[in-house]
């Protein structure tokens, strides 16, 4: 049967087709993700299912979580690792937490510190961080032990030379990041779009962004700050 086609049910306990039930019931499940796999747990421990309810593997860990770019995270006695479609460890490394792979990219941590590992396990540059963000349309979001936020590309060099308290992904060539005055948009280039601040906004959407000024009050604004009208 197509995997894309089933849900998980209502209880969040089991799996359903069409409003049937078909696998199930367990005592916790997740959805299915490519190649077409799902993690469920049972009485005798975490693991995935194929889309005709069959194990993928005989071993059984503490936790299993969904697959991405082919490879899901798994918790285990000795730590968190992935395993591949087979249900094979990519690698020996163990860490303390585990991410999901975005654009062939993960992050983990080690010991309090985050970092980016390749598809094979391996890190992406030797710099350690007090968080890391998944990765989007080639940067990701980093706190350094400063507490100061940066965008860094996948050899983990900065992209711009500014630092913010806060501060997202891009999406569609801005991203929201708040400094000492407050929230902001800037571009790729890490520059404020305006020289307005908010209390609290979201990220553009085909050319517009809602916003609380620092009044309380909802707006709608343009790219270029400009309030096009209030909610």
């Amino acid at each position: 049967m197509n995997w894309k086609n089933i849900k998980v049910n209502a209880e969040g306990n089991g799996f359903c087709l069409e409003g049937q039930a078909i696998f199930g019931p367990y005592k916790s499940v997740l959805k299915f993700h490519a190649p077409g796999l799902a993690p469920v747990e049972d009485e005798t421990g975490s693991y995935h299912i194929n889309s005709e309810g069959m194990a993928l593997y005989r071993q059984r860990y503490l936790r299993t979580f969904g697959y991405y770019c082919e490879r899901a995270a798994v918790s285990s006695e000795q730590g968190q690792f992935h395993i591949d479609t087979k249900g094979n460890a990519i690698y020996g490394e163990r860490y303390d937490w585990c991410g999901n792979y975005q654009q062939d990219i993960c992050t983990v941590r080690k010991g309090g510190e985050y970092f980016h590992i390749d598809l094979q396990g391996h890190p992406l540059y030797e710099e350690r961080y007090r968080y890391a963000g998944d990765f989007r349309d080639g940067y990701a979001c980093v706190r350094q032990a400063d507490g100061y936020c940066l965008h860094i590309d996948s050899q983990g060099r900065a992209l711009h030379p500014y630092r913010y308290l806060e501060l997202d992904v891009f999406h569609k060539g801005f991203a929201r990041a708040k400094d000492e005055a407050g929230w902001l948009h800037i571009d790729l280039a890490g520059r404020p779009v305006y020289n307005r601040r908010f209390l609290q906004l979201e990220p553009f959407y085909n050319g517009f962004a809602l916003v609380q000024n620092q009044g309380g009050e909802h707006e709608i604004i343009n790219e270029k700050g400009d309030c096009q009208h209030k909610i």
